[in-house]
């Protein structure tokens, strides 16, 4: 992997993780086009440890509150919410590892990403904010949440829809959607972080992978940033039709 490839797929990770449309299923056709082979999963480690820098960034003074007071309400919401995605992880990822590294499914989860986006809009507006947030909302957020461990099913776009099901205004669907993501992230960098120490590394270059890290560190945040704005005034149709176009693009080049 030279430096322009790194720093594409950093620019890919940090826009896909946090706008609705797939950051695992947008990394895996970035490899592929990349024609590259070894140290997927350590290259996705560090790119997730860059949008974890972004989010940390991002939520700094509300982290700092929460390490400084840990026991309060948002404390217990957050980690309600992980349960979903930690019983997936931990008890039937090896089934889903096989079918993200073979992308069979993918174009088929763009599609159905694709769907709940549309789907979004048709929803009664909602009034909740954070403050309002019951636990029965976070358990039912985080199960969105954990439907993205197919490879192209978007964790942000879910969580978001997720929300929005549960009658939570728009800015606080995404500004909470994201959160929760934080130690969705840091999970799975536990998670794959056995992968560190395997040799990768040095196959695939520390400038390159830096500036992956650091590529996606930025983009994340100007991506997070944007994103809790956008949600709030503007429709997620537009990002159905684009998961739409390339879940069918992606089916056809594999049917070829």
């Amino acid at each position: 992997m030279d430096w322009l490839q790194a720093i594409i797929l950093g620019f890919i990770q940090g826009l896909t993780e946090f706008l609705p449309i797939s950051s695992t299923g947008h990394l895996y056709l970035g490899r592929k086009l990349f024609g590259m082979q070894d140290g997927g999963i350590f290259l996705d480690t560090m790119l997730h440890i860059g949008t974890f820098i972004a989010l940390i960034v991002f939520y700094r003074d509300i982290l700092l509150k929460l390490i400084k007071n840990p026991f309060t309400k948002l404390t217990f919401l957050l980690f309600i919410g992980t349960l979903p995605a930690v019983f997936a992880g931990v008890f039937i990822s090896d089934f889903f590892d096989g079918i993200s590294k073979s992308g069979v499914t993918i174009g088929w989860e763009f599609l159905i990403t694709g769907v709940f986006l549309w789907f979004a809009d048709s929803i009664k507006k909602g009034s909740k904010k954070l403050d309002d947030l019951t636990a029965g909302d976070a358990l039912f957020i985080g199960c969105f949440q954990a439907l993205a461990i197919f490879p192209a099913i978007s964790r942000s776009g879910m969580t978001i829809v997720g929300a929005l099901m549960r009658k939570i205004d728009k800015e606080t669907a995404a500004y909470f959607s994201f959160l929760l993501s934080i130690p969705a992230i840091f999970g799975a960098i536990v998670f794959q972080s056995a992968d560190l120490f395997s040799g990768h590394a040095a196959a695939i270059g520390f400038i390159p992978l830096l500036l992956a890290t650091l590529s996606a560190a930025f983009t994340g945040y100007i991506a997070v940033r944007w994103m809790i704005g956008y949600v709030k005034k503007h429709s997620l149709k537009g990002f159905a039709v684009y998961v739409w176009a390339l879940g069918v693009l992606v089916i056809v080049i594999q049917s070829i």
